[in-house]
This record gives C-alpha cells, sequence and structure tokens, in this order.
C-alpha cells in the first residue's frame, strides 16, 4: 500500500495494452440456447477495431475493494473503499486518511460504502452525497444515501444527514444497486437491487416498494418533483422491474442510461423511461445460475420494455460514463462500463439510441468496478481487489 502523503507517481507503471486481444469475445457461445433478440444489434453488436492503444498509468493502489469515486474541482478524487472509508486522493497520487463521520456499513457479501458525488457547486458548498448498504437489525439491510459537508482540509465529514432508505429491509448482503447520479433539473437518481432472493426479486415488480427500482429523490430527502405518477406506486419510483443496476450516467441529451446485472446471461443496458417496467424478473434474456429458465423463460411480454442491448455471456456491469473529451476523439458519445466478470472497459458506439458496436480493451488485467472521465479527457478506472487501484487511462502515442 502506498502510504498516506507519499507521491503515488514514484511507484508508476506506464504500459501499453492492445485492444486486439480482446476482440474475440462474441466467440463464445450463449448461456441461454435459444433465445432470439428483439432487434438487429440488440447482442452481439458487430466488433470495434479501432486500434486504440492505452497507456496505463496507477495513480495509487493499496485500496480495499472500491467501489465509487468522483472529481473535485482541485483535480482530486473521492474514492470509497467497501470496508467503511473515503478517501482523497491528489492528483499526483497521494492518498489521505480515511474521512471521518460517515455512518456505519454493513460490508458483508456485496455490502459497505459504495458510490460518492459531488455537485456542480461544491467548491461554495462543499456538500458530498453517498451510498451504502445500511445495518438495520436483526441481519436486515438496506440501501440508504447520506450527504454531509467535506471539510476544508478534506479529514471530516459533518451535518451527515440520511435522506433515502429503501424499503422494506431484507436479510440479504446482495444487490444493492447504488449508484447515484445526478438529473440535469438537480433532483437526484438512485438505483436499487431487488436483494436477489426468490423472495424480494418479485418486488421488483411491486411499486409499493423501493426493490429493482430507478429512483428519483431530492438531493436533501423526499421525492423529487415532476416523477411519474404511477397507481399504488411510492412517489420515489421513476421506472420499475430492474434487477441490480450498478451502473448509470446521463447521455449526452440529459437522459439516464443504466446497466443492470442480468442472471447468467442478460445483462441490459436501458434508457429508464418515467414510469415504464422493464420487466425482472417476468421477462428476462439469459437463464438461472443453476441453469434453468427464469420463471416461465420469456424474453418479451406486452406492457414490458426490452433493452437497448444485452450480454450474453454477461460481463457484470459496474460504473459508466459517457466520453466527451479531447483526448480521445474517436470515443466521443460512447459509453464505457466497467466490466467485474469480464475484467475490461467495455465500449459501445451509438448511433440515435441503438448500439452500432462493442469493443473491449484491458481485458483480462481485473475486475473494472467504476469508469469516470477526468476534466482533462483522460478516462479514470477503480479495479475491485484487495489491492484495488485508481487507473489514469490515455492514449498510447
Amino acid at each position: 500500500m502506498i502510504a498516506p502523503g507519499i507521491c503515488a507517481a514514484l511507484l508508476l507503471t506506464v504500459w501499453a495494452a492492445s485492444p486486439a486481444r480482446a476482440q474475440d469475445f462474441n466467440a463464445a457461445a450463449p448461456n441461454a440456447a435459444g433465445q432470439t433478440p428483439a432487434f438487429a444489434n440488440q447482442t452481439r453488436a458487430p466488433v470495434l477495431s479501432d486500434g486504440v492503444q492505452l497507456n496505463r498509468e496507477v495513480i495509487v493502489d493499496g485500496l480495499e475493494h472500491p467501489w465509487g469515486m468522483d472529481q473535485l474541482p482541485d483535480g482530486s478524487w473521492l474514492v470509497t473503499e467497501r470496508p467503511g472509508r473515503m478517501r482523497r486522493i491528489s492528483p499526483e497520487g497521494s492518498m489521505s486518511d480515511p474521512i471521518a463521520g460517515l455512518p456505519r456499513v454493513d460490508a458483508r457479501g456485496q455490502g459497505g460504502l459504495l458510490d460518492v458525488l459531488v455537485g456542480d457547486d461544491f467548491a461554495q458548498t462543499r456538500r458530498v452525497w453517498w451510498s451504502y448498504a445500511e445495518p438495520r437489525g436483526n441481519g436486515e439491510t438496506g440501501t440508504a444515501v447520506a450527504t454531509g459537508l467535506l471539510s476544508e482540509d478534506g479529514s471530516t465529514l459533518s451535518g451527515v444527514e440520511v435522506i433515502f432508505q429503501q424499503q422494506p429491509s431484507w436479510p440479504s448482503t446482495l444487490h444493492y444497486g447504488a449508484r447515484l447520479v445526478f438529473d440535469p433539473r438537480g433532483a437526484l437518481f438512485v438505483t436499487t437491487g431487488e436483494r436477489s432472493r426468490p423472495r424480494p426479486r418479485q418486488l421488483a415488480q411491486d411499486v409499493s416498494t423501493h426493490l429493482g427500482k430507478v429512483l428519483r429523490i431530492d438531493p436533501r430527502g423526499g421525492a423529487a418533483d415532476g416523477n411519474p405518477e404511477i397507481a399504488g406506486g411510492l412517489p420515489e419510483i421513476w421506472s420499475y422491474g430492474h434487477r441490480n443496476i450498478q451502473s448509470a450516467a446521463l447521455g449526452p441529451r440529459g437522459a439516464l442510461w443504466t446497466v443492470e446485472h442480468g442472471p447468467r446471461g442478460g445483462d441490459e443496458l436501458n434508457r429508464p423511461q418515467p414510469g415504464l417496467n422493464y420487466g425482472w424478473p417476468i421477462i428476462t434474456y439469459g437463464e438461472g445460475y443453476n441453469g434453468r429458465p427464469i420463471g416461465a423463460g420469456l424474453t418479451a411480454r406486452d406492457g414490458m420494455e426490452q433493452p437497448i442491448y444485452y450480454w450474453d455471456p454477461v460481463i457484470a456491469p459496474s460504473g459508466m460514463a459517457f466520453y466527451s473529451g479531447a483526448m480521445f476523439p474517436g470515443w466521443e458519445g460512447s459509453i464505457l462500463i466497467g466490466g467485474l466478470a469480464g475484467q475490461a472497459l467495455v465500449r459501445l458506439e451509438l448511433e440515435g439510441t441503438r448500439v452500432r458496436g462493442e469493443a473491449r480493451y484491458l481485458q483480462g488485467e481485473g475486475r473494472v468496478r467504476d469508469v469516470d472521465i477526468a476534466r482533462d479527457g483522460a478516462v479514470m478506472i477503480l479495479t475491485d481487489a484487495s489491492n484495488g487501484q485508481l487507473v489514469r487511462l490515455t492514449p498510447a502515442r
């Protein structure tokens, strides 16, 4: 581990990784044989061969299962670690002590301290938001979101308030969702999972719960203005019928896009629309981990939305950003997604709201947990490991 205050530049490793190593990813057979996509390029889009090589620069290592990150106005990064720590990492790679003032988290299973987000007005307000697995007693947990003010020296969060608590709690340590995204009107999107188990997964279809939903809340708590009216539904709900959304970002025109974990096969790219039902667990591509169909094995049903794109085999998505910047002009408008099981940075090229092609980079180099774009156009990734890294990706010259 790099000790706090020691410049990581002393320990940088820089190397080029060719995408050519990873361009046979469509060769593997799907897990769910016999399923038919609903339209062209809904899965296994043409492989993009852009010839881009990447320099991989480790800014800092020694992070214990990092999960989320966001850049501060001075160029430093706030990074979360699942055991319950948040740190500030300077552009040069010095890592702070854990920031004080965070609430207790439940770090069992897939839980812990998860996403982190700052607003455009951070320089004036010092306000930070984060999501986490909240312990509720009796082994039950739920996704929660809190906010607080970061001290001028970056050491402490004060005035901490919990602004959202997923209901109901459940005795599961799986499928928290937990990505945070501001919309153009300043409301806060919060993604949730359906807690994975056979009983709670049915609640993704129950709009009287927060499980398996995209939620849209006021950044200081409560439902945001302008949410859809859903009969019998909670006022925070934007869309429902989701499995476990761990990737979310605004597109160039201000719409929310998400990627959710599917079963064995069936990771989904969606553009969630207000009040619509995305089908889980009634319809899905892929199959159960036991090799059997999910439910009746349906991939389509009236009144339920099709994914824009799906993966079988899965990439196991986590983290997402739309690229905009000068460093990779050929990537402008592309979606960049972290792959956990895929151990890759996944790029999707769009034509309108359809996928035109797919490429993968750094395949086999580690589980990519989060993706963001630095202000200078570099691509930043977090690798999910006991010795996780914050990595800066730039074009090889």
